[in-house]
């Protein structure tokens, strides 16, 4: 899909360095609106110039992608950050009218003969020509008139269903109370940073700097229960209406295509190549996880009974448990306070940390610009080659929650890279942390989310369309995956002193205790990894069923039943959205991740193997199949040793 653009615009670097760096342009909605016609109506333009013209048709299409791109790019983020909902509302219409245009263009006979006749001068124009043939098949390019038509009505409304989707969780504004015994356990912290005095009531919503550590710390069981029910339900009754017809819509296209379920359409353009490697995969990590969730589920039901003061018969660790009794198990066992780790780790100072690391392992430089922005949190930086100088892309970060603001965290590669074109990449990082500071977990997301906005604007793939995170769905994670033990390891955790000169600092025993508290319960942790992929693919494998249903009889199977009155499938974005039968592919990527970690050796702190990394991998996009990069950069076939380690807790980070 190409929903990276932006604008170029001649300017100064912070660093001196003439060049045109590309940056966003701040729209408001009726510009949107102009912007959008006008990028669709030129790119239909010279798609139809394309069925007639002579010459380098993957250039032309790779001018014309970009095109477009340009513009859509920003608009698709801006319609999940911008802090004013008709920007926004403006945006979403912006990124149908896109899938429409995308939908015609794949499934343009003339254009399709074009590309088919194609003589590809080298491997990377032949995988390009392939990419294109396999979108313009998937898009129903050879379906009968009719059939074609339905597909692309098919495409437009699940596209439009998925955003509203999206948006019922984005645009929830409900907020729960909490108040008197309620509140015992909360960190003091926690209380003031929302202005409660004692004895006062504490006012929260579905913000995760909200939500996750009053799950973790919050005494009262019917305090966790009520917020957690509330959590589960925050996409409303009307995103299970909406799945249910998105589920069945896809299904629908597959039968349009003679396959017999959506898993099906999906699955043969990934690494695992279908269901049945997906199956096999999936039966063998739930063989491990099983065995894993089993004993942690024991060790914390055991804590849940000394804390009633019942047998351990009479007690059941229920689902609004996990991450309290998760909590407690790891300040008991090692000595960890993921809310003591806020101090630690303050959100501005791991900012720079990240910076300084990502341009020590892979040479470059992350320059600060003043360039205009959608809120005055953002902040933006050149990308420039240490080496050289170059300028190679720009990135802006988006770090805190607010009003409308998408939930979740994630990185939008808003413009792709083109050495056809000379044209640069550019990425932006949402996510939405605590002010303050980060636990544990959230540092690993940061250097997650940061891992894939480098993906992005370290790549120099000659087309556009190929660029940074393009790749195979159950590869794209890996890279992101991988950076995360940079957040892990002694030697990268020794420099976030350098910018945080009056915060404790990690000792050696600390750092030891913290790769503990990481491994402890790793089972339920993969076991509901399981559980989210299973359910997935459950909902995509075969004929369409409701999906409560589906998720009532499934966590009827897990150590903890199903949770009353919550509806989680109505809160999962991901199978609504671009993961549907793919969300196996963190399961999938992180077996490759934590395999590419030992081509760096006893550190992690290795600019050579870095720099390897880089050309081989972050720089080449989807030019070449994940596989045949992964094994590259190995040296030897890819394995899963390290990946079942880490599901039992037997990995650790700490090299001795």
């Amino acid at each position: 899909m190409i929903w990276r653009g932006l604008v170029l615009a001649g300017l100064l670097t912070a660093s001196g360095l003439a060049s045109a760096r590309v940056t966003l342009p701040m729209l408001d909605a009726k510009q949107i609106k102009a912007s959008c016609d006008q990028a669709l109506a030129v790119g239909q333009a010279r798609a139809n110039a394309l069925t007639t013209r002579q010459g380098n048709i993957l250039l032309d299409w790779d001018r014309t992608a970009a095109s477009v791109e340009t513009a859509v790019g920003p608009i698709y983020v801006l319609a999940y950050v911008h802090p004013d909902k008709a920007v926004r509302d403006a945006g979403e219409a912006c990124i149908v009218a896109y899938t429409q245009f995308e939908t015609s263009l794949y499934q343009n006979e003339a254009l399709y003969q074009r590309v088919q006749a194609v003589e590809p001068a080298d491997a990377i124009d032949r995988k390009f020509k392939q990419d294109l043939l396999n979108a313009f098949a998937d898009s129903g390019v050879s379906l009968p008139p009719a059939k074609r038509e339905r597909a692309a009505a098919i495409l437009t409304e699940i596209q439009s269903l998925s955003q509203q989707f999206a948006r019922n969780i984005r645009e929830n504004d409900q907020t729960l109370s909490f108040s008197g015994a309620q509140l015992a356990g909360l960190p003091a912290t926690y209380l003031e940073q929302r202005g409660v005095e004692p004895g006062g009531t504490l006012t929260v919503g579905f913000d995760f700097p909200d939500y996750a550590p009053f799950m973790r710390s919050a005494r009262d069981e019917g305090a966790r229960q009520r917020y957690y029910t509330a959590f589960n339900r925050r996409g409303g009754a009307a995103n299970l209406e909406l799945l249910d017809r998105i589920v069945q819509l896809r299904y629908e296209y597959a039968q349009l295509h003679d396959l017999a379920s959506f898993s099906d359409f999906v699955l043969k353009r990934r690494m695992v190549g279908g269901p049945a490697r997906l199956e096999r995969f999936l039966d063998e990590v739930g063989a491990v996880t099983r065995d894993a969730e089993a004993g942690d589920v024991e060790r914390l039901r055991a804590m849940k009974a000394k804390d009633l003061g019942k047998p351990l018969e009479a007690v059941t660790l229920q689902q609004w448990d996990r991450s309290y009794y998760i909590e407690q198990y790891r300040q008991q066992t090692a000595k960890i306070d993921q809310e003591a780790l806020r101090a630690y780790f303050p959100s501005l100072a791991v900012r720079d940390w990240i910076l300084a690391v990502t341009e020590g392992q892979y040479s470059v430089r992350f320059v600060p610009a003043d360039v205009p922005v959608w809120h005055e949190d953002v902040t933006y930086y050149d990308v420039v080659d240490a080496r050289s100088g170059e300028l190679l892309s720009g990135i802006y970060l988006d770090l805190f929650p607010r009003d409308g603001k998408y939930k979740h965290a994630a990185a939008f590669p808003v413009r792709g890279a083109s050495r056809a074109q000379d044209r640069l990449p550019i990425s932006v990082l949402v996510t939405n942390f605590d002010r303050q500071g980060l636990t544990q977990s959230e540092v690993e997301t940061f250097f997650h989310e940061f891992g894939h906005g480098v993906h992005g604007v370290l790549s120099r793939t000659r087309y556009v369309s190929q660029a940074g995170t393009s790749v195979e769905r159950d590869f794209v994670e890996a890279p992101s995956q991988m950076f995360e033990e940079w957040a892990r390891r002694p030697e990268s955790l020794a420099l976030l002193q350098q910018f945080c000169s009056g915060c404790p600092q990690l000792d050696a025993e600390q750092i030891e205790r913290l790769d503990v508290a990481r491994r402890l319960a790793s089972g339920m942790r993969y076991a509901r990894q399981h559980l989210y992929a299973s359910y997935d693919f459950a909902l995509y494998r075969g004929k369409p069923q409701p999906a409560m249903d589906v998720w009532k009889q499934m966590t009827a199977a897990t150590p903890y039943g199903y949770a009353p009155e919550t509806q989680f499938p109505g809160a999962f974005s991901h199978i609504a959205g671009s993961y549907a039968s793919g969300y196996y592919g963190y399961m999938w990527s992180e077996a490759i991740a934590l395999d590419m970690l030992s081509a760096f050796g006893a550190s992690v702190i290795n600019p050579q193997v870095g720099q390897r990394f880089r050309t081989l991998i972050l720089a080449r996009g989807s030019e070449r199949p994940a596989g045949e990069m992964v094994q590259d950069f190995l040296g030897r076939p890819p394995s899963n040793t390290a990946f079942f380690e880490e599901v039992r807790g037997q990995r650790s980070a700490i090299t001795r």
